[in-house]
């Protein structure tokens, strides 16, 4: 018997973290934090196995919702036993001491949420067993009775550097768990290959099901257009802000943006970026030769950029420069929130959207917005009218809808869990799916809920 229960990350994106027991040995697929989410409410409900059987976590990547709560974890389950690739083991150090002084000034707010500590990341991360991508290995549950030999594969998912679907095979059932999966190239990570796998259940993430792809183009031909908005900006002398996430999207547009600028498609100007990206800026060097890149030889060190901490907004006026700032959805405290609420009253200045904002945020106000228009960033603030121009861009991480019909053609699963997305999008994935391939079960995951097959 399997039992699959979501703790996290059920029909919403945030948090996500789903158990699955195997005839007795217990996996858990990632343990991550709700981004919008405060306090213990952030947490996914780590409750409902309190008292299961629970041997290994294997971790997807390392975005904040996908590993902000192991910390957690391994405090309820001291003796579970961690797997990632390298690229997340090393990632995941830089992203986890992020979070203690966040989780710190949350703790003020929730009591019942007691923060970690810099130590505790520190032998957290030295418990990380690591693998290489398409490495087969194997685990036996150790807690319960079943000894069953289960193997495990990372399969590159094309998401950010280190990123996996993760392949589980026991005796009788092949399972893969998506992770967040992307089949497009970006300017950096190639898009993931997933070599036609056979499986007999496929645990897919719904992120862009609700989204028509005609929204999503080719990542090239967003940036053309994405060049010729910045070249009239800063032509006219203004200044451009790009909230970006320190992982994934940091890297990614920066590459983009000097690739503009080598071909001259893009008018060079100063690049603005700090945090931790410039540290993970490094890790995306150090294993380009050990991953799937586009060009191996490019390395991110090599763009001039200019401290972000060490600016002064008057810099911003009298030098046209672009700004990456973090965080990607404008997070009330965040350097980029900081930024916005002067910018939206520069009249030359621009705000560029390059991914995605949960209706909730800041960044979502700020991304429906026009010029002339009066938003409030945060309740009881004061009301802003919107002078600058913000442009919205599509760079996709994420498989497009079509693209996720592709993965359930290419593993032939008997059953279907959704994940990771709004009720819109897993309802259309569930009804493209029966529509296309009627012989397939799918299931819609709720949190809490088990899904016995």
């Amino acid at each position: 018997m399997i039992k699959f229960l979501p703790l996290g990350g059920a029909g919403e994106i945030g948090s996500s973290c789903f158990y699955l027991n195997i005839n007795g040995t217990g996996i858990i697929l990632d343990c991550g934090m709700h981004p919008r989410k405060i306090g213990i409410d952030a947490l996914p409900k780590l409750d409902l196995i309190k008292d299961k059987d629970v041997d290994f976590v294997f971790l997807s990547h390392a975005h904040h919702d996908h590993i902000g709560a192991l910390p957690f974890l391994v405090k309820q389950h001291p003796y579970i036993k961690i797997f990632s690739t390298p690229q997340t083991r090393a990632i995941s150090e830089i992203t986890l001491h992020n979070t203690v002084s966040i989780l710190e000034e949350q703790s003020l707010k929730d009591p019942k949420l007691s923060p970690y500590t810099h130590d505790e990341i520190d032998l957290l991360i030295k418990s990380i067993n690591y693998v290489e991508h398409s490495n087969q290995f194997t685990v036996a549950g150790f807690k319960g009775h079943n000894k069953e030999q289960i193997k495990i594969t990372f399969i590159d998912a094309g998401h950010i550097l280190g990123s996996s679907g993760i392949l589980i095979e026991s005796e009788n059932e092949r399972i893969f768990y998506t992770g967040d999966i992307n089949l497009s190239d970006q300017a950096i990570i190639k898009g993931a290959s997933l070599n036609n796998q056979k499986v007999d259940t496929l645990i897919l993430e719904t992120t862009y099901g609700s989204t028509d792809s005609s929204q999503i183009p080719i990542w090239w031909n967003e940036a053309k257009r994405f060049s010729s908005s910045a070249n009239q900006i800063l032509q006219n002398g203004g200044s451009i802000l790009i909230p970006v996430f320190s992982l994934g999207k940091m890297q990614e547009i920066l590459a983009t943006i000097w690739n503009l600028m080598s071909k001259g498609l893009l008018i060079k100007t100063d690049i603005y970026s700090g945090g931790i990206g410039k540290k993970i800026n490094r890790i995306y060097d150090y294993n380009r030769y050990v991953t799937r890149r586009i060009d191996q030889e490019f390395e991110l060190s090599e763009i001039p950029q200019k401290e972000i901490y060490e600016a002064d907004f008057n810099m911003f006026r009298k030098n046209p420069s672009i700004v990456l700032a973090p965080s990607g959805m404008v997070i009330e405290g965040t350097l980029s929130f900081q930024l916005a609420q002067d910018w939206l009253k520069q009249d030359k200045f621009a705000i560029f959207v390059v991914g995605y904002m949960d209706p909730d945020t800041p960044g979502y106000k700020i991304a429906n917005a026009q010029k002339g228009d009066k938003i409030q960033l945060k309740d009881f603030s004061t009301t802003i009218k919107v002078k600058c121009l913000i442009d919205k861009f599509r760079f996709s991480a994420h498989a497009k809808r079509e693209e996720l019909l592709e993965i359930v053609k290419q593993t032939n699963p008997s059953r279907v869990i959704l994940i990771h997305g709004d009720n819109e999008g897993i309802n259309w994935m569930g009804y493209n799916i029966l529509l296309k391939y009627p012989h397939i079960k799918v299931h819609y995951a709720e949190v809490g809920k088990t899904i016995d097959f």
